[in-house]
């Protein structure tokens, strides 16, 4: 099978995710610079899910583009990448709306977790998919920012309970290493 179907489907959830993210948004009650200034933390925490959520389409694309066929594994692995990223709007919302405590950031940062873990889960099913000595599997090696990004989301949520601040920095500073595309993916297009 394709990969088109696939990354169609999958380009479609994000878009919804992210309209979702953005109807969350309420308006604010006044109208003068301390209005706005009260929605800081809900807005904040958009823009992280959005640039989250960007990622995760641009290199799950990246990934497909050098793909040539999926299996019934990888649609599963990719349905259970999508339920991750579909509780991301959830936690974004109420991590947003609770300024930050302490039990809606390590929810959020579980989600980044899991999502993370069902990214790495996908690219190996992918990589089966592709059989022995792929373009896949030479361009993605050993994912070690996959694998450290993992790790800090599980430091970040422990520290959600000393300071939940600190564990939006930590769950940020995983999306500031992922914002520069993998070259080894870009140089790896069919």
């Amino acid at each position: 099978m394709k990969t088109t179907r696939l990354e169609a489907f999958s380009d479609g959830v994000v878009a919804i995710l992210i309209t979702i993210m953005v109807l969350e948004l309420k308006t604010p009650h006044g109208h003068d610079w301390p209005a706005l200034r009260e929605l800081s933390t809900v807005f904040s925490a958009y823009v992280l899910s959005f640039v989250f959520l960007g990622i995760y389409w641009n290199n799950h694309h990246h990934m497909l583009h050098i793909s040539e066929r999926v299996s019934g594994a990888v649609l599963w692995a990719n349905l259970h990448l999508l339920f991750w990223l579909s509780l991301i709007p959830f936690g974004t919302a109420w991590m947003g709306e609770s300024h930050v405590a302490a039990l809606p950031t390590a929810l959020y940062g579980f989600i980044l977790m899991m999502a993370g873990a069902a990214y790495y889960i996908l690219k190996m099913t992918l990589i089966a998919a592709q059989g022995p000595g792929s373009k896949l599997e030479a361009a993605l090696g050993s994912d070690l920012k996959g694998k450290i990004s993992v790790v800090i989301y599980i430091s970040g949520i422990a520290i959600s309970f000393i300071n939940s601040w600190v564990a939006a920095a930590v769950y940020a500073s995983v999306a500031l290493i992922w914002l520069v595309p993998d070259r080894r993916i870009e140089g790896g297009r069919k």
